[in-house]
């Protein structure tokens, strides 16, 4: 089972600079966007199910705003939206599939950096989406949580971390969220197979110089529970595919049928 997690920054918009050709390389089973900016109706899905895969979307009530999908050529045994949390789903920030007895959560976490108030919710969203995750363990212990977390979790995943220890993103807070989080049983697929620094999954596009000087932040994740880290066979990050401010990370899995 291959995976790919990419925050597309509008669906439509990555469609334009060519996220179709991109698709038919073939370059994973399972393709789950975040930030689609769109509702399934505004967009071509047609191009999806040509290429071989089944789309499910979840979009927020903003027009033009956050917004999830998964493309997968693997059908799945049921779909979920929302996790049950309101004003999180009112933003379309959580879609699942299950596969067998694999849950695939597909995830766009907050951003803080437009303010206190969003900040706030993003610290509430954090602490209900964990709480979420460690009920729904209980049911389901075969989890894949996929997406944009904006969060750079340790030094090695932001190009500055003095530079932005006060930065949305990259707050002490934010960060200990994730230590909870990985603590609690989960892995970071990534670094199970690369340690080794300088490897991001998001640039600035404020100065175009940024991500040709690869001065980024990780804050795309796959990680997996506990008895899923057995399966793992390879994690990578795709800093040359270029339909967004972010890349796609990637996640191959050793399923058996």
């Amino acid at each position: 089972m291959r995976i790919i997690s990419y925050n597309v920054n509008g669906i439509r918009a990555a469609m334009n600079k060519g996220f179709m050709d991109w698709l038919k390389t073939d370059p994973a089973d399972i393709i789950c966007v975040q930030e689609t900016k769109a509702l399934k109706d505004n967009v071509d899905h047609k191009q999806f199910t040509n290429l071989g895969y089944h789309d499910y979307w979840f979009s927020a009530q903003k027009k033009g705003y956050s917004g999830v999908a998964i493309f997968t050529k693997i059908k799945p045994d049921n779909i979920v939206v929302g996790s049950g949390h309101l004003e999180s789903d009112d933003e379309g920030r959580v879609i699942q599939l299950d596969f067998g007895n694999i849950r695939l959560i597909n995830a766009y976490f907050p951003s803080g950096t437009s303010g206190d108030h969003r900040q706030d919710f993003k610290y509430i969203w954090l602490d209900k989406f964990l709480v979420y995750l460690d009920k729904l363990r209980k049911t389901h212990p075969n989890l894949i949580l996929v997406g944009d977390y904006n969060i750079a979790h340790k030094e090695i995943d932001i190009h500055d971390p003095k530079g932005n220890k006060k930065t949305s993103g990259f707050l002490p807070e934010e960060r200990s969220w994730m230590d909870k989080f990985l603590a609690s049983g989960w892995v970071d697929t990534f670094r199970v197979f690369h340690p080794e620094p300088h490897r991001y999954s998001w640039w600035s596009q404020r100065f175009p110089s940024v991500r040709l000087s690869n001065k980024g932040w990780r804050i795309d994740y796959i990680a997996v529970t506990e008895p899923l880290r057995a399966l793992l066979k390879d994690a990578e990050i795709y800093p040359d595919v270029k339909h967004s401010d972010h890349c796609p990370v990637y996640v191959e899995l050793e399923v058996k049928d």
